[in-house]
């Protein structure tokens, strides 16, 4: 899958059934060593210019199913200011 498909995908919390938002804004943290993602980085609000924004730290292992419309984690973790 392209990111360019998965950035359109609403994200959904599996425990709370909250929307997190879509994948649009946000950040990876990728390994240098391996070229995996390690986590996203999911700005919360609306705010254009992300100065004190609060942002999900989503780690990879966290997403439990990539849908058509839809990706499904498992966070229990809330956000957290960068």
């Amino acid at each position: 899958m392209r990111w360019s498909q998965f950035v359109e995908k609403e994200c959904v919390n599996m425990d709370t059934g909250e929307k997190l938002g879509t994948f649009h804004r946000s950040d990876l943290v990728i390994d240098q060593q391996t070229g995996e993602i390690q986590k996203i980085l999911l700005p919360l609000g609306n705010s254009i210019f992300r100065r004190n924004t609060p942002e999900l730290s989503l780690s990879w292992s966290t997403i439990q199913k990539i849908g058509p419309e839809l990706v499904i984690v498992q966070q229990r973790v809330h956000s957290s200011e960068s």
